[in-house]
């Protein structure tokens, strides 16, 4: 593959789940070098990736997926890196302009913050390093003059909407959500459904544990927390409304009152284009919006009664400090819970809510390794309640 010396050279980390395929997809079309590719344990793929791509180096987290995959490259100049601490020393040596962190989870917060400190850009799919952490990565980010594009279809509409005002001119974002296979349910109508019945999302194909965050709207309230660390906005100054049709992917209201949108086909590429070509255009990777076709566009209020996460998000943003640490930490052991079939979506809910209302303390948290530690104690608060 030709590589364009238009663009920046990437680091694709979770190069093996939806967003960091559709990264690869995106670097083929433009000609972007790829230096290094990262995943957890599918090495199968990461090999495929790698005798395709030519990178320097490619990465296993966890270290028996790592031994496999160094057999597999053993006759190409790929050096293969280890383990958690080979992740991040492979995005400390490689040579990159820009980082793609595709990352599932709590675990892509090192790794963003591994490549601020070594210099690089950060497309930032990995919402949870700002959830967890987003006093500390956005001023990691700032100390060293580096750039933080969002690759959320959400936060990256934001992000060109934001062109056509100034930051002290606007009055609210309006983040839009599909509202996942149960919109217009009431709490009772959630009683017996199924994991398959909640992967069944009705416009983003995503992996498992995202797909339950959007049934349930905790990734919304997720969103909510991004959006306020990305673009230095309070929560009362961020609205959610469903978008059933998930053809607007969000929308900024200025003080005039004017709302400007951003509008395409549900495509994550597009997202994964800007955030590496940005504040350029190039060519199109999606295909074109048809809005006969379309025809009309919907909006609803979410119901916080049913779906609680979302309003618990918000409750978190604002009491700042590691509160919304131990959110993510209680809501990704429920969710891998849930997806086991040892709880119910109901029970999801719950110890959510109970882990985050029984820890207060959390507030109080705000360095590094304190917040680490809510994190593992939300982690064991969730596990002794299932």
């Amino acid at each position: 593959m030709m590589k364009s010396a238009e663009f920046p050279s990437t680091i694709i980390l979770g190069s093996t789940g939806s967003v960091g395929e559709q990264a690869i997809d995106v670097a083929k079309q433009h000609g972007i070098a790829v230096r290094a590719l990262s995943a957890r344990k599918n090495w199968q793929r990461v090999a495929e990736q790698a005798r395709e791509l030519l990178p320097a180096a490619v990465a296993m987290s966890d270290e028996a997926s790592a031994s496999s995959l160094r057999l597999a490259l053993a006759d190409t100049p790929i050096r293969v890196y280890g383990g958690e601490a080979g992740l991040l020393e492979m995005i400390e040596k490689t040579e990159a302009e820009f980082a793609v962190n595709a990352v599932l989870g709590e675990a892509g917060l090192a790794p963003s913050l591994a490549v601020l400190r070594s210099g690089k850009h950060l497309a930032l799919a990995n919402k949870e390093s700002l959830v967890v952490a987003g006093d500390i990565v956005m001023a990691e980010a700032k100390a060293r003059g580096l750039r933080i594009t969002p690759v959320d279809s959400e936060h990256c509409a934001i992000d060109q909407c934001l062109r056509s005002g100034d930051h002290g001119e606007i009055k609210k974002l309006i983040l839009t959500a599909s509202g996942g296979p149960f919109f217009g349910k009431k709490r009772t109508d959630l009683t017996h459904i199924t994991v398959d019945e909640t992967l069944a999302h009705p416009t983003w194909k995503m992996g498992a544990k995202i797909t339950v965050d959007s049934a349930t709207l905790m990734n919304k309230g997720f969103e909510v927390i991004e959006a306020a660390h990305l673009f230095d906005l309070e929560a009362s100054k961020i609205d959610v409304v469903v978008h059933r049709e998930s053809i607007i992917h969000s929308m900024v209201e200025y003080i005039d009152n004017s709302v400007i949108a951003q509008m395409s086909v549900p495509d994550m590429r597009l997202c994964v284009q800007y955030a590496l070509t940005s504040p350029r255009r190039t060519a199109a990777v999606i295909p074109s919006l048809d809005l006969v076709k379309v025809s009309k566009l919907t909006f609803a209020e979410p119901d916080g009664e049913t779906f609680p996460l979302l309003p618990q998000a918000k409750r978190m943003l604002a009491l700042g400090g590691a509160a919304p640490a131990a959110l993510n930490a209680a809501n990704e052991i429920a969710v891998d819970a849930f997806l086991k079939h040892r709880i119910s979506l109901l029970s999801l809910f719950d110890i959510v809510l109970r882990v985050t209302e029984d820890m207060p303390h959390a507030a109080r948290a705000h360095t590094l390794s304190q917040i680490l530690d809510i994190d593992r104690e939300a982690r064991e608060r969730a596990l002794a309640l299932i």
